[in-house]
């Protein structure tokens, strides 16, 4: 495949998101100033707010580039997200300049000092949710000969994204931390249901998109079922 302009954007923007939203999920956010699961509000990290932008961006790389091009990009931000994180840890171990203190230290660490358990998480739920987003929305187009693509694109929503959340939040507070299995529930399904709407609402900018890169691309691929194997990268 020649790598156009437009698919180089659109890789940019997804490793962009992703980058991102592990950064910027540190911080803590309210959502809702509602009772949920005993807690006084909906509190999720702040990359939901940018986060699901890659799942969009990953219905219609699959689309209309096809699972197999899909597949290395997520590999490849997978890898990018990875050398980004060892940079920032190699970067925390380095001594700091003389005017750089305790206080400054203890900043750069609580924001780009992820801990281990978060880290661990957030890989495991990428990979597993980015490919059963993409196998499913490949799936769904082979045996709907290519109709119906808010169904498609909400399904495959709706199973990836919430093992992503589901995984995240279990691994990275529950295996590695102390919250209750109440509040691990109303975590992963508030994000769950979140992502959803995030997606149902962007369907008409998606059909838009779709509809627009087909036609630039000249492309427009449907996998059978037995090539979708998540491992590789562009084999």
């Amino acid at each position: 495949m020649k790598f156009t302009g437009t698919f180089v954007v659109v890789v940019a923007l997804f490793i962009t998101v992703l980058i991102t939203s592990n950064i910027i999920a540190v911080r803590p956010i309210t959502i809702l100033p509602i009772q949920w699961f005993g807690d006084p509000a909906i509190i999720l990290p702040a990359s939901i707010i940018i986060f699901p932008i890659s799942y969009i961006v990953g219905d219609v790389l699959t689309e209309v580039y096809g699972f197999r091009i899909a597949r290395g990009v997520i590999w490849l931000g997978f890898a990018m997200n990875l050398l980004v994180v060892i940079a920032l840890w190699i970067s925390g171990l380095i001594p700091g300049a003389f005017f750089w203190g305790e206080s400054d230290q203890g900043s750069y660490d609580r924001i780009l000092g992820q801990v281990p358990g978060i880290l661990v998480a957030s890989f495991i739920a990428y990979l597993v949710g980015e490919f059963s987003n993409s196998t499913v929305l490949a799936l769904l187009k082979y045996k709907m000969q290519g109709r119906l693509l808010f169904v498609r694109t909400i399904g495959s929503t709706v199973v990836g994204q919430g093992l992503d959340s589901f995984i995240f939040i279990f691994i990275a507070f529950g295996l590695f931390g102390d919250w209750s299995g109440t509040a691990l529930l109303g975590a992963a399904l508030a994000q769950w249901i979140i992502k959803i709407l995030y997606e149902a609402v962007a369907t008409p900018l998606t059909y838009l998109v779709v509809n627009f890169m087909k036609r630039v691309e000249d492309m427009d691929v449907t996998d059978v079922p037995r090539s979708l194997n998540p491992l590789g990268i562009f084999a």
